[in-house]
C-alpha cells in the first residue's frame, strides 16, 4: 500500500461527504491523536505533561515543511480570524482587498481601521469576485503598503495567482488566507509575507488549530499590538512588563490549546509525508470527474474549468428557478454541500470515493428527470 492509499484510508466520514469547505470531518489519525493525547492529559502520569508543553513546537516544525517558512517565523492561532486580526491590527497604511473576500479579511481590516485609525482599506474592484494580479496592478497607489487575498475563494473556487500578484505588488505586503485550500494546494507560500490558515477544513484537524507566518518582513514591518504575557522577551515575566518579543511569537495572547496543536500536527505530517503535490494532483482528477458529470447533466459551473485556477472546489450556477430542485436531489441521496447566494458548492477531497461520486451521479440524474423547460 502506497502512502497515499494509507492517507486516503484515513478518512473515515460517510459517503456523500462533499463539505470540505465548510468543516473537514477529523482523519483517523487525529481521531487516535486526541484518544492519545486526552489519555496522557487525564491521568497525568509523573513526566507525561512534558510533552503536551511542546506540541506548539511540534506544530511550528510541521507547518514549516508545508509552507517553506522557518519554523522560527511562525505561531500557533486558535483559528484564521486570529490571525488576520494580528496581521491587521499590526499593519500601518494602506490595504487594497477584495469587499467579497471570506468575511474574516474585510472585517479584520475594519476593525483595525476603526480602532487605531493607521490602516486605511481600499476595495478592489474584483473581475467576478476573482482577484487577479492584473486588478490589482490596476488599482495600486503610492499609499498601498500591503495586499490582501484569499489562496482560494469560498464563494468561486478560484485559485489566486500568488506569484502573478508578488510580481505586481513589489515589495509592499502579500497577506493570504489559505483555510480554503491550505494542505491541498501545492502553493508558492514564499511570496507571501503573511499567512494564515486553520485546520477544520482541508487539513482536517478540527475547530482551534491554525497557525500565522510571518516573513522576516512582515516581522519588521507589523506591531504586536495583542501580545500577551508569552509573547514578551522574558521567558518568565513576573513583577514586569517587557517588550514583545521579535518575530512571529510576539504574535499570540497566552498559551495555545496543546491538544488542538497535536490534532494539527498529526495532520500536517501525515499530508506532508504523502506530498502535499500528491494530495492536490488526486484531488484536480476527481474535480474533472465532478465537473464531467455536471456537463452530461447540463448543470451549468460557475467555477474555473482551468486546472490552474481552481482547487478543490466546484461551484454548481443553476438557473434560480431550479436551484431548490437540485439541493433538494442532493439532499435526497445523501450528498453533503453548500448551498448559499444562488448557487451549489461542492468540495473534493483526496478521499472523496466512488461510492460518493455514484451518489452524485444519482442526484444529478434525478435531478435532470425532474426538471421542466
Amino acid at each position: 500500500m502506497t502512502l497515499a492509499d494509507q492517507f486516503i484510508d484515513g478518512f473515515i466520514e460517510e459517503p456523500g461527504y462533499l463539505d470540505y469547505g465548510r468543516v473537514g470531518p477529523l482523519s483517523a489519525s487525529v481521531v487516535a491523536e486526541i484518544r492519545a493525547q486526552t489519555d496522557v492529559l487525564s491521568r497525568a502520569r509523573f513526566g507525561s505533561l512534558d510533552n503536551l508543553f511542546r506540541q506548539n513546537v511540534r506544530l511550528e516544525n510541521a507547518v514549516a515543511a508545508v509552507t517553506g517558512f522557518r519554523a522560527d517565523q511562525i505561531v500557533a492561532q486558535p483559528n484564521t480570524s486570529s490571525g488576520l486580526m494580528h496581521a491587521m491590527f499590526g499593519l500601518t497604511g494602506g490595504i487594497l482587498l477584495s469587499p467579497g473576500d471570506f468575511p474574516s479579511v474585510p472585517f479584520a481590516a475594519m476593525r483595525a481601521a476603526e480602532s487605531l485609525h493607521v490602516l486605511t482599506p481600499t476595495w478592489l474592484e474584483t473581475d467576478h469576485g476573482r482577484v487577479t494580479p492584473g486588478e490589482i496592478k490596476d488599482q495600486l497607489s503610492s499609499s498601498i503598503a500591503a495586499v490582501a487575498v484569499c489562496l482560494v475563494d469560498s464563494r468561486t473556487g478560484y485559485l489566486a495567482d500568488l506569484e502573478g500578484i508578488r510580481q505586481v505588488i513589489g515589495d509592499r505586503l502579500l497577506i493570504v488566507d489559505a483555510i480554503q485550500g491550505f494542505g491541498v494546494v501545492d502553493a508558492p507560500y514564499e511570496c507571501a509575507d503573511v499567512v494564515v490558515s486553520g485546520g477544520q477544513k482541508w487539513v482536517r484537524s478540527g475547530w482551534g488549530s491554525g497557525f500565522l507566518a510571518l516573513s522576516d518582513a512582515a516581522a519588521e514591518r507589523l506591531t504586536p499590538v495583542f501580545s500577551g504575557f508569552n509573547a514578551s522577551s522574558v521567558d518568565d515575566p513576573w513583577d514586569e512588563v517587557p517588550p514583545p518579543a521579535h518575530g512571529a511569537r510576539a504574535f499570540q495572547v497566552s498559551n495555545g490549546d496543546a491538544i488542538a496543536q497535536a490534532r494539527f500536527s498529526t495532520a500536517l505530517e501525515e499530508m506532508e509525508q504523502v506530498g502535499i503535490p500528491v494530495i492536490a494532483g488526486i484531488i484536480a482528477d476527481t474535480v474533472s470527474e465532478v465537473i464531467d458529470l455536471a456537463d452530461e447533466f447540463a448543470i451549468p459551473i460557475a467555477s474555473s474549468r482551468d486546472v490552474r485556477e481552481r482547487a478543490g472546489i466546484v461551484v454548481l450556477e443553476p438557473p434560480t428557478e431550479q436551484l431548490t430542485l437540485l439541493v433538494a436531489s442532493l439532499h435526497n441521496h445523501g450528498i453533503t454541500a453548500t448551498s448559499r447566494l444562488g448557487t451549489v458548492r461542492l468540495s473534493i477531497h483526496a478521499g472523496t470515493s466512488r461510492e460518493t461520486l455514484d451518489m452524485l451521479r444519482s442526484a444529478f440524474m434525478s435531478f435532470a428527470s425532474a426538471v421542466t423547460y
